[in-house]
């Protein structure tokens, strides 16, 4: 009775602590959940489900660790906002497997994505045919987003947070010196100074970080 008593105020503790940990983590789909956060999902319901199943240990031995991975998710989604580098080598960049009408073959099989899956996802957003898609990515969250000639087209970051981005650019068929020299034209000399740059309607939008505006 006295062990049914502690799991029961265990499992109240642990959800209470939880749902804590998941407000302070922020709002995001489970389909949007990026690597580091389904890894800290994930070792975060083992500790509690260890500390459900012995309750002789003291509850701090399963609570240390559910903090100390909320501080690791805290300061990895901090690194990310900081650095695009960090967020590319944890969640990686979005895959094109469609492009004009064409599936890319050799993305698919680096992607170990099936032509089965592919259209699977096609038929579900009602495309009925690969050559009406202007474009398919395969997000890092593992969803297919799809563009065909009829939508507005994607905006491809050419700039961000003051990087150059040489694969978006190689996708609308333009070179990084067409970029620089572009915005030359519009008075800017130093990329590190863009927040955000796309190409939208055959014109450059870009928007300033706002130590520079």
């Amino acid at each position: 009775m006295h062990d049914l008593i502690i799991i029961t105020y265990r499992t109240i503790l642990f959800y209470l602590i939880i749902l804590f940990v998941l407000r302070i983590m922020g709002k995001r789909e489970v389909g949007e959940l990026g690597i580091i956060d389904v890894v800290v999902f994930l070792i975060m319901a083992e500790v509690a489900a260890l500390g459900l199943d012995s309750p002789e240990k003291n509850i701090f031995e399963a609570i240390l660790p559910i903090i100390v991975l909320l501080g690791i998710q805290l300061i990895s989604s901090f690194i990310s906002l900081k650095s695009k580098k960090f967020r590319d080598l944890v969640d990686g960049d979005p895959s094109t497997l469609i492009r004009d009408g064409v599936i890319m073959e050799e993305e698919l099989r680096k992607q170990r994505y099936n032509l089965d899956d592919l259209f699977q996802q096609l038929r579900e957003q009602k495309i009925g045919s690969v050559r009406d898609v202007t474009y398919a990515f395969l997000e890092p969250s593992g969803n297919l987003s799809v563009f065909t000639k009829d939508d507005t087209q994607p905006a491809l970051a050419l700039i961000s947070d003051g990087i150059v981005q040489p694969r978006h650019l190689k996708l609308i068929g333009k070179t990084e010196e067409w970029l620089l020299d572009e915005l030359k034209r519009q008075g800017i000399q130093d990329v590190t100074q863009i927040f955000y740059c796309s190409y939208e309607s055959k014109q450059l939008k870009y928007q300033l970080k706002e130590a520079h505006r």
